[in-house]
């Protein structure tokens, strides 16, 4: 038993039916609780984290803005291609995700000249052009780079677009494998 003076009064602690065994403890909520309280952080949690992954698009995916592609800015939206065109600009043999190759895309307006792509003195500039396996010139300082979507038909790519051969129209995969054979989703074209 204890005695304090608080405020001109003694007050005894430890005695009396509140200083009774198990007086003191905290009691915890009821057990029907427990379960729902549980069962409200999961889904929190869950919420939390669809909402995370659910917002990133595919490479090739329709899109009208950069966010449409991914919120945290590392893909962009193509607005020149059909319905847009989530991708990744710039890209390199390794910063493509699993599903897409990096193209290298050179203007068809000026590829003009012809090559052959068999010989080492192929008729290109040396150090400004690359004769294309469709046997023109293009000037290096016209090449852009996009990641595309990879296929083997088809029915891999969405309305409008076309499983085409990488090193077909202006194209060329950025790989280092000699004898790779890369077909993307590409907007259909007539010619």
């Amino acid at each position: 038993m204890l005695e304090l003076l608080v405020s001109e009064r003694t007050v005894t602690v430890g005695a009396g039916p509140l200083c009774a065994r198990g007086a003191g403890k905290v009691q915890t909520a009821p057990a029907m609780s427990r379960p729902a309280a549980a069962l409200r952080v999961m889904l929190v949690l869950a919420v939390a984290a669809t909402a995370g992954s659910g917002c990133k698009k595919m490479i090739g995916d329709e899109c009208t803005t950069a966010a449409d592609c991914n919120p945290n800015g590392t893909r962009s939206c193509d607005l020149s291609q059909p319905g847009g065109y989530c991708t990744i600009q710039g890209c390199d043999e390794t910063s493509c995700p699993e599903e897409a190759a990096c193209i290298r895309y050179f203007p068809a307006q000026f590829l003009t000249d012809a090559c052959d792509p068999t010989e080492p003195a192929n008729g290109c500039r040396e150090g400004e052009e690359i004769c294309l396996p469709s046997g023109l010139c293009a000037p290096l300082r016209t090449e852009l780079r996009y990641c595309a979507k990879r296929c083997s038909a088809n029915d891999d790519c969405r309305g409008g677009y076309e499983c085409r051969l990488a090193g077909t129209r202006g194209s060329l995969a950025l790989t280092s494998s000699l004898d790779a054979i890369i077909h993307f989703c590409a907007p259909i074209t007539t010619n």
